[in-house]
């Protein structure tokens, strides 16, 4: 089995690195911004929990489109088994690498989902119907230190709908340290990501690392306002979120918004990540690039109004996020003032 990792960031580097240091066959597609740099110096993949490993430049399937990543991989006598594409891109370039994909990729191609949010497995295939379209989850964040580096700051097994594809797919990922989870109920993961998502916007607006921001209770609150409301629009519709991190998902809200003191206590295992860690909402501000957050607030907001239901915090966030300035933080009280 050959990976094609389309969308070639902090995620696609750290998840394709990890399974080129095992050895799997891997071509990694970009923008020159990425690629370039790791051309030129390499990729360390490292981890939490002390993994480290060196890829030189030599050793990195590197290309700028589909189109030669695809290629690299299958040019031999097709022995080393289907090529499963692994899309990182961000939601809203999904339409467009889907149909870059269908171009260059033979009919019935595996696209595995590995995005933020509830709605690309859809824009996959409304983008490329001759795609298979599979949805994944990514619970950890990852972050880029330098362009050489790539690091996973906490913890999590990755999770993909049940299929063929991702059955064998599962064996391989774990045997190259990716602990993997194949659910039968792929929406009800991605919402309970969701849910421990929505944090992305409170940390980039604190500018804080996401220990410092999670050990301020005013920050917890604004993040818990946005899962209780979002937990009404899920009942609204519904929905079940399942449980994503160490306690369920209808219990985070009420855990945020413990006192310092005993939040600190039990919620030790949340707090488990390196204190670099921050959300890549917070890298996109930071380079002033698109955001996110209309695949997670604005995901809720679109739900409340398909089920006769209100969002207002969420579509406040998604506001905020809009008329962000360049240089500008939030203190938590005026970001719960803000989202009211």
């Amino acid at each position: 089995m050959n990976f094609l990792i389309v969308g070639a960031g902090s995620i696609g580097c750290y998840v394709g690195g990890r399974l080129a240091a095992a050895g799997q066959q891997v071509a990694f597609v970009g923008r020159a911004h990425v690629i370039d740099p790791l051309a030129q110096g390499g990729l360390t993949v490292s981890d939490l929990d002390g993994f480290e490993a060196q890829l030189p430049a030599a050793q990195l399937s590197l290309h700028t489109s589909v189109a030669q990543g695809w290629a690299a991989l299958n040019r031999g006598d097709g022995s080393g088994g289907p090529t499963i594409v692994l899309l990182c891109v961000k939601g809203g370039a999904t339409a467009s690498a889907a149909l870059e994909i269908a171009e260059q990729c033979p009919a019935g191609t595996v696209v595995v989902s590995l995005q933020n949010g509830v709605e690309n497995v859809d824009r996959i295939a409304q983008a490329a119907p001759g795609l298979q379209a599979v949805a994944g989850m990514v619970p950890y964040n990852v972050v880029m230190p330098h362009p050489h580096r790539v690091h996973r700051a906490t913890e999590g097994p990755l999770q993909f709908a049940d299929t063929p594809s991702t059955r064998a797919m599962a064996d391989i990922f774990i045997a190259s340290g990716l602990p993997t989870v194949l659910a039968s109920d792929m929406r009800a993961v991605q919402w309970g990501k969701l849910l421990l998502n929505l944090n992305n916007p409170v940390n980039a607006l604190s500018d804080l690392p996401l220990l410092d921001e999670l050990r301020d209770r005013d920050f917890r609150r604004v993040l818990a306002s946005l899962q209780t409301e979002a937990l009404q629009v899920l009942d609204a519709a519904g929905i079940q979120p399942a449980q994503v991190a160490k306690s369920p998902p209808r219990l985070l809200p009420h855990i945020l918004r413990l006192p310092n003191w005993a939040f600190n206590r039990v919620a030790a295992s949340m707090l488990r990540m390196d204190a670099s860690a921050r959300s890549s909402m917070w890298e996109d501000l930071q380079r002033g690039r698109t955001t996110e957050i209309d695949d997670l607030c604005g995901a809720v907001v679109r739900l409340a109004a398909a089920h006769s239901a209100q969002a207002p915090r969420n579509a406040a966030m998604c506001k905020l996020m809009a008329d962000h300035c360049s240089g500008q933080r939030w203190s938590g009280p005026d970001l719960r003032r803000a989202i009211g």
